[in-house]
């Protein structure tokens, strides 16, 4: 029985056709993922996000524009009580120089081409928004 509500913020970095990708292991699962996690209580969704970026990876972000949220119910991956809903911006890291990866589950970052052939993402949503950014920056 679904009971609670995940909602998940995340950041879609875009630089010379290719977009900003994490790393990490989480509940025994390999992940390719964007920049973002969880909104929490009091927080709205810019502020979640700028909280995310300063936590995962050390860097301030210029928020460009909203850029998807999600349509479809989905339960998650992880937690079969849950319900998530997802919101992707298109943002810009202020300064690359301050970039450090300060979250210990991250293992590390790549910037993965938008114009490969696949699509390396394996979270049913991360995978719409790659083909979106294709749609948008090829």
């Amino acid at each position: 029985m679904i009971d609670k509500i995940n909602i998940r913020v995340y950041g879609c970095v875009v630089k010379d056709k290719k977009v900003l990708t994490l790393f990490e292991e989480y509940a025994g699962e390999p992940l390719v993922k964007f920049p973002g996690g969880g909104l929490e209580y009091g927080e709205g969704t810019l502020e979640c996000l700028h909280r995310e970026f300063d936590e995962e990876l050390n860097v301030k972000v210029d928020i460009v524009d909203h850029f998807y949220t999600q349509e479809d119910f989905l339960v998650s991956r992880f937690r079969e009580n849950e319900q998530l809903l997802t919101i992707y911006y298109i943002v810009n890291i202020v300064d690359e120089k301050e970039f450090l990866i300060l979250d210990p589950c991250i293992e590390k970052t790549e910037w993965i081409d938008i114009d490969r052939p696949d699509n390396p993402f394996p979270l049913p949503i991360d995978k719409i928004v790659f083909d979106k950014l294709k749609e948008k920056f090829l």
